[in-house]
């Protein structure tokens, strides 16, 4: 969305802080023995605690009140109570909301416990890969060279890019324009960022596939050749200069 009042910059920042406080929160509950649904249980109770409503389930009747995705599975995982969590799990959390009319996203992906099958290193890659495209954003700056910059940072750190998962514009709604801030050179997308406006930039860093695909349950995705995939995103407001990380409280750099 284009932010043209100070209301609306308040607004926006009100959910971001709603979002990235439940992600970190999330974060910090997780642990060995406890289900996927006792995770996204306890997210749910935090984001209702502020008034916010779950984006997932109010946009797409989504089965949970967040997206957990554990080890092989990209993104949009469905919180289980039979899928319990373990040491050493790669393990995916996206929050996004409304609030008072104002959307935001936010999402990271992290080793619980001890780094048991290496996964740090990706984990790693992706958040600084992240941290690099965000501090690269202003208006007037071509989308393809952001995504240009992740997938060859991605290549640089020996990882790939999953191409058909992308961030996009948030604010009124948990999708808008632009709709394709891609994790690769996409040479036939002209757009560029717009000064004043609010996007979702998400990194989808893999070890070995490149395209997402959608298991049986309709809502998990898989990476097409198998590996891992770890994602980290943050709702930004694109300025003349460095933007503002509008959920920055979520702490993924820290």
């Amino acid at each position: 969305m284009s932010i043209t009042t100070e209301e609306e910059l308040l607004g926006m920042k009100r959910v971001s802080k709603a979002v990235a406080y439940t992600l970190k929160e999330m974060r910090n509950f997780a642990k060995p023995g406890i289900s996927t649904k006792q995770l996204d249980d306890f997210g749910g109770e935090i984001l209702q605690d502020l008034g916010a409503k779950s984006a997932p389930r109010l946009t797409y009747q989504f089965p949970g009140w967040t997206c957990i995705s554990v080890n092989n599975e990209v993104a949009h995982g469905i919180p289980s109570a039979h899928k319990i969590l373990k040491e050493g799990d790669l393990v995916n959390v996206d929050v996004s909301a409304e609030l008072n009319g104002f959307w935001s996203d936010n999402g990271g992906s992290f080793v619980l416990g001890e780094d048991l099958h290496q996964h740090q290193l990706l984990v790693d890659a992706s958040k600084n890969i992240l941290k690099k495209a965000i501090n690269q954003i202003k208006g007037g700056v071509k989308i393809s060279e952001i995504g240009r910059l992740i997938e060859t940072e991605a290549r640089k750190s020996g990882f790939k890019v999953i191409k058909n998962l992308t961030g996009h514009g948030v604010g009124r709604s948990l999708h808008e324009a632009p709709h394709e801030i891609a994790n690769f050179y996409d040479r036939y997308n002209f757009d560029r960022f717009r000064k004043n406006t609010t996007v979702a930039v998400e990194t989808f860093i893999s070890t070995a596939s490149s395209i997402a695909e959608t298991k049986e349950d309709g809502w998990t995705l898989i990476g097409n050749k198998g590996g891992f995939v770890a994602q980290h995103e943050h709702t930004i407001l694109i300025t003349g200069d460095k933007p503002l990380i509008l959920t920055a409280e979520n702490d993924i750099w820290i």
